[in-house]
């Protein structure tokens, strides 16, 4: 119903525009584009240019996220395609294998040397040790 008020409301300015330029063609005219322009600005309307340009955008964008969409589903379908397949062999062997020369020493491979792997109280200001 707003847009019926709006045109009943352009024919009646329209009316009255033609009433005030008396039969002036060109005044009319000017009478009659000023009427429409400001109706086409309340509305919100885009023109012809802005709106392809923003199908062709949107386009783009579809394409991109239906090429990501495939992505994420090949890149699923390898984690479950490597999660449904038993471990092989050479990782199982690789696992079980001897921990490396600095953990037997006592050490642990993730500390640098030189720090106590045997305190607990790092950074709590207290003397604990296990």
């Amino acid at each position: 119903m707003a847009s019926n008020d709006r045109f009943s409301r352009l024919a009646q300015q329209i009316g009255e525009r033609l009433q005030e330029a008396s039969h002036a063609p060109e005044e009319i005219q000017r009478s009659v584009q000023s009427v429409m322009r400001g109706a086409f600005d309340r509305m919100e309307l885009v023109s012809r240019e802005d709106f392809d340009i923003l199908m062709d955008v949107l386009q783009r964008t579809r394409s991109r996220v239906e090429a990501l969409e495939r992505q994420v589903a090949a890149l699923e379908a390898a984690v479950d395609a490597q999660s449904a397949t038993p471990a092989s062999p050479a990782v199982v062997a690789a696992d079980t294998a001897a921990p490396p020369a600095e953990e037997a020493e006592g050490g642990t491979a993730s500390q640098p040397s030189g720090i106590d792997s045997k305190r607990t109280d790092q950074g709590t200001g207290g003397d604990k040790t296990p």
